[in-house]
């Protein structure tokens, strides 16, 4: 009978992402995860495989759960634009937040790896069409509910608001004034005036 796990997968998920977020990809070394996991050698081969594997898991962990947290939102009762003003600030909120920022750099590092890895990018892929889906969805039901414009695109305009999630992460690597995730933020939405 083997030796029960001694660590909780999902919080080493979670410290994974911090380290590859901070490091990246390539950065990181085994060092680097066995001192930001605080788990032994054979227990990261043992659970998570290599490398690679531990990367995508923690790269599919962090999107599943910001993508389902994302799509339910957009698909709750009540006004859709609002839904949709309230994801798009609190990516800012989650990125001024130290703590909780840390996790988010992840996307980088795996954004980098798309054009190298196919399951990478099979799995942005899925997880790109998904999160359009549901934008457009919420967008086409603003236009029902008389909150956005007959003449927008919704499509061309949940592929928008979905990439423009992703630049806000990018902003916040290249500058700490809160005031620019802001002012991103403010001009994503007034696309959703026109």
């Amino acid at each position: 009978m083997g030796r029960s796990k001694e660590f909780d997968t999902t919080l080493v998920l979670h410290k994974a992402m911090e380290v590859f977020g901070h490091y990246g990809y390539e950065g990181t070394s085994l060092q680097n995860l066995l001192d930001g996991l605080g788990i032994a050698r054979q227990s990261l081969y043992d659970t998570y495989g290599t490398k690679r594997d531990l990367f995508i898991s923690a790269v599919k962990h962090y999107m599943n759960d910001k993508s389902a947290a994302v799509i339910s939102y957009l698909e709750r009762p009540g006004s859709a634009k609002k839904a949709i003003t309230d994801i798009i600030y609190e990516v800012v909120a989650v990125l001024k937040d130290e703590q909780r920022r840390k996790e988010c750099f992840i996307m980088h590092s795996a954004i980098d790896q798309v054009p190298h890895d196919p399951d990478i990018a099979e799995f942005f892929k899925q997880d790109t069409a998904r999160l359009e889906q549901a934008f457009y969805k919420a967008l086409v039901r603003a236009q029902k509910q008389g909150d956005l414009s007959e003449r927008l695109n919704p499509l061309a305009l949940a592929r928008y608001l979905n990439q423009a999630r992703y630049s806000l992460t990018q902003a916040a690597k290249l500058t700490s004034d809160p005031e620019v995730l802001d002012d991103i933020a403010a001009v994503t939405l007034t696309a959703l005036d026109h």
